[in-house]
């Protein structure tokens, strides 16, 4: 009889749910067989209302258990990308193909970075709610590179139906204005949540303004900038 290994995971989207459910049963089962994951959605969640009676959506994910395998074959048998290039371009192809997303892969280079763009209809479940999905996979794509290729690897950017250069134009006019109102108050003022990328963008814009400093405060995945004027109110 074979030996079955199931887990349950959950996230905003189904999508995300399933993406959550193979990385957790992948940990669990090293070498298992993606195309032979069978996934149950237990619950599609709820939105709620200005976050009242708000669900996660959650499903089961079942595969078989492969069978031991020594760990020269495995690594004959599974050998890893190697490059910034083949690093980008397989995961998202992965995540592409688990998430079912009809969706083309453009990889370039500048000499400084590498970036991965993603095109196709329907790629919300891939970037995330604030970018959450679409960050997470390209903190794991910088720290496969730094696995396989150390420390002269190339800074990998993932980006998806434009969603960075939006998100960054947003987050830019935010901090101006925050730049201003705490400048005009005198009170310090504290942004929504951020990922690391999206307050580097933060504190990048405002590093010369003579008015206000920036310094980020929290703990993941709740850490946030503040902005404090250089002049306090009386």
């Amino acid at each position: 009889m074979s030996d079955v290994v199931s887990v349950e995971a959950t996230g905003e989207t189904v999508g995300e749910a399933k993406w959550a459910a193979l990385r957790e049963l992948e940990r669990l089962a090293p070498g298992v067989d993606r195309d032979g994951v069978r996934f149950q959605v237990v619950s599609e969640g709820e939105r709620g209302l200005l976050g009242v009676g708000y669900a996660p959506a959650r499903v089961l994910a079942t595969a078989e258990r492969p069978a031991p395998v020594a760990e020269a074959e495995l690594e004959e048998a599974a050998p890893v990308a190697e490059g910034e290039h083949a690093i980008a371009r397989e995961l998202l192809q992965r995540v592409l193909a688990t998430l079912a997303l009809e969706a083309t892969v453009r990889v370039e280079d500048d000499g400084e970075e590498v970036r991965a763009t993603v095109s196709g209809s329907d790629l919300g479940v891939l970037i995330g709610r604030h970018g959450q999905m679409i960050d997470s996979l390209q903190y794991l794509a910088n720290a496969m590179a730094h696995r396989a290729v150390g420390e002269e690897r190339r800074r990998i950017v993932i980006d998806a139906a434009g969603y960075r250069a939006r998100r960054a134009s947003a987050l830019e006019s935010l901090a101006r204005r925050t730049a201003e109102q705490a400048s005009a108050t005198g009170r310090r003022l504290e942004l929504e949540p951020m990922s690391a990328v999206e307050r580097r963008i933060v504190h990048e814009v405002l590093k010369d303004d003579p008015e206000v400093t920036t310094a980020s405060e929290g703990t993941e995945p709740n850490r946030y900038v503040v902005v404090l004027p250089v002049r306090s109110a009386d």
